[in-house]
């Protein structure tokens, strides 16, 4: 305990995970401290890993060389792409997973990483040095010392629990809070604020009716999270969809003052896009019912989760509620719905590689930064212990912008803008959609991820001949030209087809709405050898070039405000023409480039130009001071 560390880790939650594998397999020294070993990687809310523009974050976890998306494919019992009825730039991976194999899975892969220690403790604070993190200290007093530390507490920091009008500190049920951890922050200088978010009462499987609920199965054959995952091999299971009705939402109005959300217990905002049952049934008063998914905790369940029924609502109004529901009409609660409001600290004292503005050295992760949901954590936790050992190997940060990455949208969006609401990703937030596909995230990162040694050269190599394929493949299909002759008519005509009258590339005919790959296949052999991946990469970039195109050039057009960098502790104040209003928000933001300034809100695009003008005479001013 006494040694001294590269990188402490504090939380061992999904940002946790991913922090402490990332600086530990960038060759630092690497303590991951949690208050329960037994916890480390446990799913609080559903059990569940990816969804509408999550499935991406995960994705590039693991182009990057993160766990989370292996880990997935080792646990997954039912896998889903979601989206699939709208176009490839918002395909979305989800997969429920086996909750008690998911956290003994990750428990293992910490276990097996070299350089990484894990301890259980209780952070009660931080050692901080002239403005430098330089270790924690624990609830006995002792002191652990680092090189840098990162935060990743959860909803642990200052955690209330709110089961109707009762309420108690806890940072999860059945675990104690961190509050002098979150009191040192205040102390510190941060900007400690509160918001809260909740989960359903969990069921007994075996007072369950699912014989009168619609079954809903994974896609077959699933497909995996990870690159790196050939196949899923484990067996899958069904979810069962059942809906809320009349008496159900008759027995929530009428229970309206015992819950804290409508009594004033709860202050502090909750997950918008992921409302309470309690929050449903009041703001949309005209809808009759509301989609339940009932959702297996593991390939033998000892809990089903049903999704869609987050409460806070007491017990027995909880049971009552449930009791209502069809196919639930038996049920008995293993674990009642609760609510719990918790600390974070305000997103924009971050600097894009997650160190905060004030102390070096210490890095936040998770749902200390606002956030909410496993995948946003995972995937700051991983930029935050990447950027822990950069610092500690003399390196430049590691920051991917937003044309780069959907975690590249996640943080920018974070550290430029705030948030006073739990943050969740949706492919709605992210410009470049289209180039930010799921299903490309090997070929856009892997190169990244493998020159921080994270990925392994076997897995980069693989990526490097996939790519290659793909290029030859697309090469090949526009000099390749078919001719409108009989025979060639006759078997377009078999495959459904439309003629051909003029000389044709390949690729022309493959960007004809009816044509698949396939067919283009059966008209060169020499396309035999391209795998599916492939394919779907090639038919994706023809189908969709016009639209790609357009991005591309977007792109080039958001790089180059990007490169307007601007100089450290920049005196906002002696800008000419800007107002007070805006000079405050930008000295707050403290941003790097001109594009990081066009989205900070209330920032106007006059004050961007005025910015810009300004910018342009002092590189000339500077460049004339050198010469």
């Amino acid at each position: 305990m006494k040694d001294l560390y590269d990188v402490i880790v504090v939380g061992g939650g999904h940002a946790g995970i991913e922090a402490c594998l990332a600086s530990s397999r960038m060759g630092c020294k690497t303590l991951l401290v949690t208050m329960d070993l037994a916890k480390i990687g446990y799913m609080s809310c559903n059990p569940a890993i990816g969804g509408i523009g999550k499935g991406q974050l995960v994705k590039e976890i693991d182009a990057l060389g993160g766990e989370m998306a292996k880990a997935t494919d080792a646990c997954g019992i039912q896998f889903r792409i979601l989206n699939r009825s709208k176009g490839p730039a918002v395909w979305s991976s989800r997969a429920q997973v086996d909750r008690a194999l998911y956290a003994a899975y990750m428990k293992n892969i910490l276990k097996k990483t070299r350089g990484l220690d894990v301890v259980e403790g209780r952070v009660t604070g931080l050692i901080v040095k002239n403005r430098i993190a330089s270790g924690v200290r624990l609830i006995d007093g002792s002191g652990i010392k680092a090189r840098s530390v990162i935060l990743t507490p959860g909803t642990f920091l200052n955690g209330t629990i709110h089961i109707g009008l009762s309420h108690f500190p806890g940072g999860r049920l059945g675990d104690p809070p961190s509050v002098r951890l979150s009191q040192d922050l205040r102390t510190l200088g941060f900007e400690v604020l509160r918001l809260k978010t909740g989960t359903t009462a969990r069921l007994d499987p075996k007072t369950v009716d699912l014989s009168v609920m619609k079954k809903q199965s994974g896609d077959i054959p699933p497909v995996p999270f990870s690159f790196s995952t050939e196949k899923i091999e484990r067996r899958q299971v069904a979810c069962y969809i059942t809906y809320t009705n009349k008496r159900t939402h008759e027995i929530i109005r009428n229970s309206l003052d015992r819950s804290p959300l409508y009594t004033g217990k709860i202050k502090s905002t909750g997950v918008r896009y992921c409302p309470s049952i309690e929050d449903k049934v009041v703001r949309f008063a005209d809808r009759e019912r509301h989609q339940i998914f009932l959702e297996p905790e593991g390939l033998v369940p000892d809990q089903y989760y049903p999704n869609g029924i987050s409460t806070s609502l007491p017990v027995d109004v909880q049971l009552e509620m449930i009791r209502s529901i069809k196919g639930l009409e038996s049920s008995e609660i293993k674990v009642p719905g609760y609510g719990i409001e918790y600390d974070f600290v305000n997103p924009m004292q971050l600097r894009p590689s997650l160190e905060t503005r004030s102390i070096r050295c210490l890095y936040h992760a998770g749902q200390i930064n606002g956030t909410t949901g496993y995948e946003e954590a995972a995937a700051q936790g991983f930029i935050a212990g990447v950027n822990a050992a950069s610092r500690i190997k003399k390196r430049e940060p590691f920051i991917l912008d937003r044309s780069q990455a959907y975690i590249g949208v996640l943080i920018d969006d974070l550290v430029t803008k705030g948030t006073n609401e739990p943050y969740r990703m949706f492919t709605s937030r992210v410009e470049y959609r289209l180039l930010l596909r799921e299903d490309n995230a090997d070929l856009r990162l892997a190169e990244k991820g493998y020159k921080l040694g994270i990925v392994k050269r076997r897995d980069y190599d693989k990526v490097v001949s996939k790519k290659k394929r793909i290029e030859r493949g697309l090469e090949r299909i526009v000099r390749k030209k078919i001719y409108p002759t009989v025979k060639t008519n006759n078997r377009l005509k078999e495959w459904h087809v439309s003629p051909i009258n003029n000389v044709m590339s390949l690729s022309d005919l493959l960007k004809r709405p009816q044509v698949k790959f396939y067919i283009v296949k059966r008209l060169d052999e020499g396309l035999g050898r391209l795998g599916d991946e492939e394919i779907k990469q090639i038919e994706m970039e023809v189908k969709y070039k016009g639209f790609i195109e357009r991005e591309r050039r977007e792109v080039e057009n958001f790089k180059r405000i990007e490169s307007i960098r601007i100089p450290d502790k920049m005196k906002f104040d002696k800008i000419p023409g800007l107002s007070k209003e805006i000079v405050e928000k930008l000295s707050a933001a403290g941003p790097l480039n001109l594009g990081q300034v066009s989205r900070i809100s209330g920032v106007t695009p006059v004050a961007v130009s005025i910015l810009m003008i300004y910018l342009k005479k002092w590189r000339g001013m500077q460049h004339c001071a050198r010469n």
